[in-house]
């Protein structure tokens, strides 16, 4: 599936988006025409997944540029500048927004020095914004062949949250691993932590799965343990927004618990992601910030209660993420092959030169 795409138009272009918001209920594409329409699409969840919010946000800098009415270079340059200000306050925790950011403002930059302006300018930066969706794509597809070899075959897997196609350009780095053992014949099944709560999982992650055909079942996030318990449970694979210099990777809420279980009961715990979710700046999870969302989202159960599950004006406290220390981490899987302990200097190595 595409979970965004750019849309050239006679007015300049737009970016197409799977409101996941609505899912699993309902099919809807957002298109997103201006700067105000795409931030709050990031920051209301109707795009989420750190990769797949790089990609957003690179293309809404390619739709700000191909709207543009500046008279000059400058004006333009300065106008980038703010839009991606304001895209980058949209998600604190996600390294790959800031990332592609970057990306973008540092080529508008190139092509300005270099004396490119107009239509050619213009163009060459949605050339940008598709190639780091498309390279997403590609990030994924390796990520799942090579920890597609991690997984036995007839494996129960567990994973948490989303990191599926919803999540990424289209194809997933925890579930892209799992995609991938699944079209290799390894007959495995999922359990899919709901992932509490805003139930990604169950929203998402199941949905997805049921699309692809891959046997899976939903369990409440509070049910994990007894699974590993039983023996149930072969493997952990999740995915990662951020992850520190020595590993240490920061995930949905409820990930850090999923690996403390995983640990007490020999169970491997794996985390999926491209090597533009590692933040080398960062020495540690504990320096990853952590954003806070709206506790109506505690409240109302998900946007899915009509009546509050809590007495009113309780004081409620929504981490969205929590950081796992490395220690819990048997590998992180990259595009780049398998990296294992220890962390900061294995990571250092394999870092991808670009």
């Amino acid at each position: 599936m595409k979970t965004l795409e750019w849309i050239d138009t006679p007015d300049g272009g737009l970016v197409r988006l799977i409101d996941q918001t609505r899912l699993p209920n309902e099919t809807v594409l957002l298109d997103c025409t201006d700067l105000a329409t795409l931030a709050e699409a990031i920051r209301m969840l109707r795009i989420r997944g750190a990769p797949a919010i790089g990609c957003a946000a690179a293309q809404g800098i390619a739709m700000v540029a191909s709207r543009s009415k500046a008279e000059d270079g400058a004006a333009l340059l300065a106008e980038l500048g703010r839009a991606r200000d304001v895209l980058a306050a949209t998600r604190p925790t996600a390294v790959n927004l800031f990332w592609a950011l970057d990306r973008m403002m540092a080529k508008a930059e190139e092509l300005a020095k270099s004396g490119v302006a107009g239509k050619e300018f213009v163009r060459a930066l949605i050339d940008e914004a598709v190639a780091i969706t498309e390279d997403d794509l590609d990030r994924c597809r390796r990520i799942g062949k090579h920890g597609a070899e991690l997984i036995p075959g007839g494996a129960n897997i567990l994973t948490h949250c989303n990191a599926g196609a919803l999540a990424t350009a289209g194809y997933g780095t925890a579930l892209g691993v799992i995609r991938a053992a699944h079209e290799a014949g390894k007959r495995i099944h999922v359990w899919v932590d709901e992932t509490r709560p805003l139930l990604q999982g169950a929203r998402l992650t199941a949905w997805e799965l049921q699309q692809e055909g891959i046997p899976c079942t939903l369990i409440t996030d509070n049910m994990a343990g007894y699974l590993m318990q039983q023996g149930r449970v072969d493997c952990a694979v999740v995915g990662a927004d951020r992850i520190a210099a020595n590993g240490d990777a920061a995930n949905k809420i409820g990930t850090y618990s999923v690996a403390v279980l995983a640990h007490h009961h020999g169970v491997p715990f794996y985390v999926a992601a491209p090597f533009s979710t590692v933040d080398f700046g960062l020495a540690c999870g504990q320096d990853i910030p952590i954003e806070e969302r709206n506790p109506d989202e505690v409240a109302l159960l998900a946007h899915l209660a009509t009546q509050p599950a809590c007495p009113v004006g309780v004081r409620i406290y929504n981490p969205a993420f929590d950081p796992t220390p490395s220690d819990l981490v048997a590998a992180i899987i990259t595009e780049v092959g398998v990296i294992r302990p220890p962390y900061r200097q294995a990571l250092a190595a394999a870092a991808p030169r670009e």
